[in-house]
């Protein structure tokens, strides 16, 4: 997989910011106050002038808000949401440093993106390193004492004990953060929502934390411009923490936690010194509940709200990959006749895929939904090759690549339809 520090993604994402006339960037501000009332939300931001040292403020208004300003988010506090979740109590640094001998010592291992190392004091915390690039950059993690600061802990030693022999290293940063997993109770409050970590937060192992926050940009983006544009209900904003929280909840707790939990376990009850063979086979069968468990992480949205799915089901990580449109499920990449990839093809309302359906079946889809204001592009094709492994002829697709409904004829009520994944 790829890898890419947290500094290096913010110099693209902010690049990449520059590109929409919409977004407007204010950099060295500070949000100080925010506040909602039934027609919309003000938020206070201030920054100190350079020259004066007095305090510039704005008052920025909007229909709603977003907090995606971290763990620590001002957005969250304000709008008194609380959190809950695990804390593990323990201390962690994470270093960021060039080191080729550390590239070329960990060759009489097999390649990998991450080495971790586990001992029977750490009660199941992994010191670890991973690769920033191919040869010399790295970061670590690894658990240090409550009172740790960065002039009383030799972090070199610290690296080299855990890779077992000495090296060089030149280090670019030194941080510590806490081993815990925290949620917040609801994403929304009224007008205001939370997302990435300022939802939710835990330990940077196996990039949960930031591939979840782009999840709930994804999620919640389409639902506002449906509201906004008119086509969408107040049904569809609260689907947002509907569908999302249950899916970090389990992450952080059953991933996180339970894996840390599970090594503690292991290492109280199994040790090379005092036997060697059930140390390996106890080994062998923990990676092989921790592979199942990260083969098995498939995030969905059964039992939401607006999917028209399977009754008695709810959003979850505890899944099976498979190729079939499923409601909730996110959607399969497959080709179409025309040699692109169906993700080329959708459209920014939703789209219907309709394969070898037939015109009456297709039809109603197109009226009422004109007639509702709610935006819909029709992708029609054979039910051939590929494209049949989603075992059913028409599938309707969310802006966000999720199965909202799909069916192999038509459909009693479109209507009904329309209105349950609009939440109208």
């Amino acid at each position: 997989n790829e890898r890419l520090p947290q500094y290096q993604t913010e110099e693209v994402l902010r690049r990449r910011m520059g590109d929409f006339p919409n977004v407007t960037s204010l950099f060295g501000w500070t949000a100080d106050d925010v506040e909602q009332g039934d027609d919309g939300v003000q938020v206070v931001v201030s920054r100190i002038s350079s020259e004066h040292g007095d305090a510039e403020k704005q008052v920025l208004k909007a229909d709603y808000v977003v907090g995606c300003d971290g763990s620590r988010s001002t957005v969250r506090e304000q709008m008194k949401i609380a959190r809950e979740g695990t804390d593990l109590d323990q201390r962690m640094v994470l270093t960021v440093f060039r080191s080729r001998e550390l590239h070329q010592g960990l060759k009489r291992f097999p390649d990998r993106t991450t080495f971790r190392v586990l001992h029977p004091e750490q009660h199941g915390v992994w010191q670890f390193f991973g690769r920033i690039d191919a040869e010399e950059g790295w970061f670590f993690h690894g658990p240090v004492p409550p009172e740790a600061t960065l002039e009383n802990i030799d972090f070199h030693g610290l690296m080299e004990r855990a890779a077992g022999f000495s090296f060089s290293c030149t280090f670019d940063h030194i941080g510590f953060w806490d081993l815990r997993v925290e949620v917040a109770k609801t994403y929304r409050q009224g007008r205001a929502f939370v997302a990435g970590d300022a939802a939710h937060s835990h330990p940077p192992y196996g990039a949960f934390g930031l591939n979840s926050g782009l999840d709930d940009v994804a999620n919640l983006s389409w639902k506002l411009a449906a509201v906004l544009e008119g086509w969408g209900g107040e049904a569809l904003l609260d689907s947002y923490s509907e569908e999302r929280r249950p899916i970090f909840w389990e992450t952080g707790e059953d991933v996180i936690a339970g894996g840390v939990m599970e090594d503690r376990a292991f290492l109280s009850s199994h040790s090379p010194d005092r036997g060697q063979k059930e140390f390996l086979e106890g080994w062998k069968a923990l990676q092989e509940r921790e592979s199942l468990r990260y083969s098995a992480y498939e995030p969905h949205y059964d039992g939401s709200a607006v999917v028209i799915g399977a009754p008695g089901t709810s959003s979850g990580i505890h899944g099976r990959h498979t190729l079939k449109a499923q409601p909730g499920h996110h959607l399969a990449p497959q080709m179409l006749s025309s040699g692109r990839n169906v993700f080329e093809e959708l459209g920014q309302g939703l789209t219907l895929l309709a394969f070898d359906a037939e015109d009456q079946a297709v039809e109603p889809f197109q009226r009422i939904s004109r007639s509702m204001g709610v935006p819909l592009t029709v992708i029609r094709d054979t039910f051939e090759g590929e494209r049949k492994a989603y075992e059913s002829r028409l599938v309707l697709v969310r802006p966000d690549q999720f199965v909202a409904w799909s069916g192999n004829q038509q459909p009693g009520g479109v209507e009904e339809i329309l209105r349950k994944v609009t939440g109208r």
